[in-house]
């Protein structure tokens, strides 16, 4: 088996969860203060690394370029995951 055939483990800091969380909340209501639809504009972000599709309302623009993309995308499916796990029955 080569390493290419292994799974790979990234192991994330709780620090980087803790900045990610603060800073989509941020953005995320500053967003919705402007009327932009927070989803439709974080994902653009997300994909295209362009922060012009995040406002500069209440420094939302330069906050998010403060977290790396892919620390804001671990943050995102963490909580997701952990929403999919309080549902779950026992």
């Amino acid at each position: 088996m080569s390493a290419l055939d292994e799974t790979r483990r990234i192991y994330g800091h709780s620090e980087a969860f803790n900045q990610a969380d603060a800073v989509l909340r941020e953005v995320y209501g500053a967003l919705k203060d402007r009327g932009y639809n927070p989803t439709s504009q974080l994902v653009g972000y997300l994909l295209s690394g362009d922060p012009a599709y995040i406002t500069s309302h209440q420094g939302a623009r330069n906050l998010i370029r403060r977290v790396e993309r892919d620390e804001l995308l671990e943050e995102l499916l963490r909580q997701f995951i952990a929403h999919l796990e309080e549902r779950a029955p026992s």
